[in-house]
């Protein structure tokens, strides 16, 4: 059975975004695959952060994991900062990568341009802890979005480069698409981020919230006989009701557009009873995994022991390759 890895840094809660996004297709992947499900909260601190909140963000992403229905019995579930063998890969793995490589890469560009005043190794260092986060497990599958492509080709060159040197010891993991939908940002501009304000709904919002958030969302008056938008915050609005399925309601707020009609106080209404309806059954179902929190500590203890046990056997063929022990 094939590998995968996929990890969610623990800066923020999950949002509807990672909910069609991502989340639906993990359901699958985890009936089909050997699947480790990672909060990689090292990544999270290579950004400005609030470590008084640190530890409870990183369980939050857990108590997710859980309430869209991830099973700890077909994957494992783990917190990155308790294997340090991710640390121990990603240093001896640095030994043997260029730094002129990671300074190229686009998104250390643009990190660097968005934290000016908060440029560090370990931001430099990212990709290499993502490589290490990957090989260590051996992963041969990583389900991520095209800006994280660049990284994994650095792990498929950390890997090809330790096995030229060291001998055959990791496979060159690829990225692949899960069954999932793009799920667009409420600002009108690209999709629903964590790391964009206001372009987000998170999984635990009450109705208020969700209507408060839609408000937002920029609209204009129609246009008489015209079609809808390609892009912006209108084509979203009409993208996020086909994503929900709301046909009949897709094709009357369409033709009142095309007739200048339109009341997006309407649609925008619509909209976040329907979502507000779908996060019904993960918000239950996450209340319940709050309020068992020996049941959850069980789980993440179980989940840190066999990615302990995983990890040391990787580690320990990579010490003796590398000469070490």
């Amino acid at each position: 059975m094939k590998r995968v890895f996929s990890g969610i840094r623990a800066t923020g809660r999950l949002h509807l975004g990672n909910y069609f996004g991502a989340a639906k297709g993990m359901l699958k992947l985890q009936d089909k695959y050997d699947c480790i499900f990672s909060v990689v909260d090292l990544h999270t601190i290579t950004v400005p952060y609030d470590p008084k909140i640190l530890k409870q963000a990183t369980r939050d992403i857990i108590l997710d994991y859980l309430a869209i229905g991830l099973d700890p019995k077909k994957c494992h579930l783990e917190i990155q900062s308790m294997i340090p063998q991710h640390v121990e890969l990603a240093y001896l793995l640095s030994t043997i990568y260029q730094v002129s490589r990671l300074e190229d890469l686009p998104t250390y560009k643009e990190k660097k341009a968005q934290y000016p005043k908060y440029i560090n190794m370990g931001l430099l260092y990212y990709p290499v802890l993502m490589a290490a986060d990957i090989l260590l497990y051996k992963a041969e599958l990583v389900p991520i979005g095209k800006d994280q492509e660049p990284h994994l080709e650095v792990a498929r060159e950390i890997a090809r480069k330790f096995n030229s040197m060291f001998g055959q010891t990791f496979p060159e993991p690829q990225s692949f698409k899960t069954e999932g939908e793009y799920v667009p940002s409420l600002t009108g501009d690209g999709k629903m981020s964590k790391s964009v304000e206001g372009s987000y709904i998170t999984l635990i919002d009450d109705l208020a919230t969700i209507k408060k958030c839609l408000a937002a969302v920029p609209t204009d008056s129609g246009v008489i006989g015209g079609e809808l938008p390609k892009a912006g915050g209108i084509a979203n609005l009409f993208t996020l009701l086909k994503l929900l399925k709301l046909d009949k309601e897709y094709i009357k707020f369409e033709h009142d557009y095309s007739n200048k009609k339109i009341k997006y106080s309407d649609l925008k209404n619509t909209l976040a009873g329907t979502i507000f309806e779908e996060l019904q059954i993960f918000q239950k179902k996450r209340k319940e995994f709050e309020n068992n929190p020996a049941l959850v500590d069980s789980i993440i203890n179980d989940g840190q022991n066999k990615c302990l046990d995983m990890a040391e056997e990787t580690m320990q063929e990579v010490r003796s390759r590398m000469g070490f022990g």
